[in-house]
């Protein structure tokens, strides 16, 4: 087993395509982009780079005739828009199984309020900065 398939949990669905994604929009992103896009390590985003190229999902050339030597072409292979093309469904269906979940509370959740608040009298509304000057006058002040 190569240290690839060791850390294949750091190329997770969700980074792998969002990776995929950006590449398959903009080539010439730099790894530094990349990284500040998806809010993950410059180190993270070389080694799935790194990764990516092994598998086959993406070969990348260098500007040979750029100022700037270190200037990248990263091109999905047939192979890579193949895995983009699961991996989006994957990443779709968890997702949306996080949605519903997500829904199914917060629907008990306001099953819970309303159960609560039955009998109760009306509160009226408080200000939405009463919280904030009560704490900053502390509780001596508090009525």
């Amino acid at each position: 087993m190569n240290i690839y398939e060791m850390l294949s949990p750091v190329l997770n669905d969700e980074t792998r395509y969002r990776i995929l994604k950006m590449l398959e929009a903009d080539p010439q992103a730099s790894q530094r982009r990349i990284a500040d896009e998806l809010g993950i390590s410059l180190g993270r985003v070389n080694f799935c780079l790194q990764a990516l190229i092994k598998k086959g999902l993406i070969k990348v050339n260098n500007f040979r005739s750029s100022a700037n030597k270190r200037a990248y072409l990263y091109l999905l292979t047939p192979r890579g828009i193949e895995d983009k093309a699961m991996v989006t469904m994957r990443f779709l269906k968890s997702k949306l199984g996080e949605y519903e979940a997500l829904k199914r509370e917060v629907e008990e959740l306001q099953r819970e309020a309303v159960g609560q608040n039955r009998g109760a009298p009306p509160q009226a509304p408080r200000p939405a900065n009463a919280l904030a000057t009560q704490k900053a006058d502390g509780p001596e002040h508090a009525e």
